[in-house]
């Protein structure tokens, strides 16, 4: 875990920004849930068919949403632990030098080529979680969103793996 001295003053704030901005989130949607199940209790309890059908089809719409909720947080803090290990051990990509377009990406030639060696670095060890998260970023610096969420959710096994055994 980082300690306060180790983040710099900004970081810290836009950190702190951000989680209160999900709690913030979290909490309207819970809200909202509640309103969509007593709606659905509302409709199952007035006894007409169709109103229980439609009142069982709101009443599943907030369990989709907690568990999409769940699911989205899990994984962002699975990825920001994952973050944090590759940042204290110095393994992160340093995309500073490279060329960027005027909104701030990444050109797509120079990502590529930051894709084409980050992808061999993989091949050499592809069961290194390391390796499969700086494979992931480089996914994503490449455009390729897909790929970039898969090779996560593998790095994020992997390190997990890595953990259980020692």
């Amino acid at each position: 875990m980082n300690s306060p001295e180790s983040v710099p003053s900004g970081q810290s704030k836009d950190i702190v920004k951000v989680v209160a901005l999900i709690a913030a989130l979290v909490l309207v949607l819970g809200f909202y849930f509640l309103l969509l199940g007593r709606i659905a209790f509302s409709l199952i309890g007035s006894g007409g068919v169709a109103a229980i059908i439609i009142g069982v089809g709101v009443l599943i719409l907030p369990l989709l949403g907690v568990w999409i909720v769940a699911a989205t947080v899990r994984a962002a803090l699975a990825h920001q632990h994952l973050a944090r290990r590759i940042h204290e051990e110095g393994l992160e990509l340093d995309t500073s030098e490279l060329p960027r377009k005027p909104s701030g990406r990444i050109e797509r030639e120079a990502a590529d080529t930051l894709f084409a060696t980050i992808k061999a670095e993989w091949e050499a060890d592809p069961d290194n979680w390391r390796v499969s998260y700086r494979l992931a970023r480089a996914y994503d610096y490449a455009g390729d969103r897909t790929r970039a969420r898969e090779t996560m959710r593998r790095a994020v096994a992997l390190e997990r793996n890595e953990r259980d055994v020692t």
